[in-house]
């Protein structure tokens, strides 16, 4: 069974199921276009990057390779989204960001183009290690216009934001002229979003996941979904893996999915979810594990700095 689609607000339409190329340290270019292009063949559609990530043009080598092998045969059917980094989150520097991710990927245009953290950065402030004291105030309606003018020039498709909470996303709405698509999030069994799931179904955003197993092996990953006894012993009953569930009971959710794995053989095995459902009681019991967020943005916080605090960055939503 092929991966499904969810049409997004702008009607475009997005695979459910893609492959993330984030890693620390960042991989080398050569095992990422591997790995891209093992995906591709195996029927995988949608791959996210981000300029903080450093695989753009890895990624971008993948799919001018798999262009020449004959794996795709158009540009057109690979949905790409890339992300602006908080050092470019200021609104004359939105476009020239898109301009060289563009430039990176070898593309003309991006499928998704999202504004990485509610965060603003000074421009020359270095991406990692990050210094809270680079912090500034956002411009968020100078940003988002910026953002909107980017799809309107036709060099991304639809526009979004990630790691946004319910109330910076209501600041959005209140002027947008193009409503964010897409919120990419934090989310998995142990740690749910239920609040902020429910706020943007009512104002048609789609809900992106990263993190759907918890990035046990991240700087702020957690353990708490691959090693949750309530998780194996759902895994056990329906003869799949802890991350088969964790990423079927994400599915079930009507979010769209952001895995990262560079093998193959996981790569195939995060695509086996779509046959098979959950039942009723496995999900009560899912319901209940217990929450907490992994990735709080402490790089950003500092005492002395322009976010003070998790509360602060998140507003109160954790």
């Amino acid at each position: 069974m092929g991966i499904t689609e969810v049409a997004l607000n702008n009607g475009k339409k997005m695979p459910v199921l893609g492959v993330g190329t984030a890693d620390f340290p960042p991989p080398a270019a050569e095992v990422v276009t591997k790995a891209v292009l093992e995906a591709i063949e195996l029927g995988y559609r949608m791959f996210d990057t981000a300029s903080l990530y450093q695989t753009e043009q890895a990624l971008g080598e993948a799919i001018s390779q798999a262009l020449d092998l004959g794996l795709i045969t158009s540009r057109d059917e690979v949905f790409i989204v890339s992300k602006l980094f908080c050092s470019d989150n200021h609104a004359d520097r939105v476009l020239p960001a898109l301009q060289k991710t563009l430039q990176n990927l070898k593309l003309e245009y991006l499928d998704q183009y999202l504004v990485h953290w509610p965060v603003s950065m000074k421009p020359d402030a270095i991406p990692f290690p990050t210094n809270p004291a680079d912090v500034v105030p956002l411009d968020i309606r100078g940003v988002w216009t910026a953002m909107e003018e980017c799809q309107t020039l036709g060099l991304t498709k639809s526009i979004g934001v990630s790691n946004f909470s319910c109330k910076k996303l209501a600041d959005i709405l209140a002027f947008a002229k193009i409503p964010p698509a897409i919120n990419q999030v934090e989310m998995n069994p142990a740690w749910q979003q239920g609040k902020l799931r429910e706020f943007c179904k009512s104002h048609g955003i789609m809900v992106s996941i990263y993190s759907p197993l918890g990035a046990a092996g991240a700087i702020w990953g957690t353990k708490s979904v691959l090693e949750s006894k309530v998780l194996k012993e759902i895994a056990e009953s329906n003869g799949k893996s802890v991350a088969q569930v964790a990423l079927r009971w994400a599915y079930e959710q009507g979010v769209v999915i952001v895995t990262k794995s560079f093998n193959k053989g996981r790569l195939q095995q995060n695509l086996d979810i779509f046959d098979w459902k959950l039942s009723d009681e496995d999900i009560k019991k899912i319901a209940a594990i217990p929450q907490v967020r992994a990735n709080e943005g402490n790089i950003f916080i500092s005492e002395t700095g322009h976010i003070k605090s998790v509360e602060e960055l998140w507003d109160g939503e954790i």
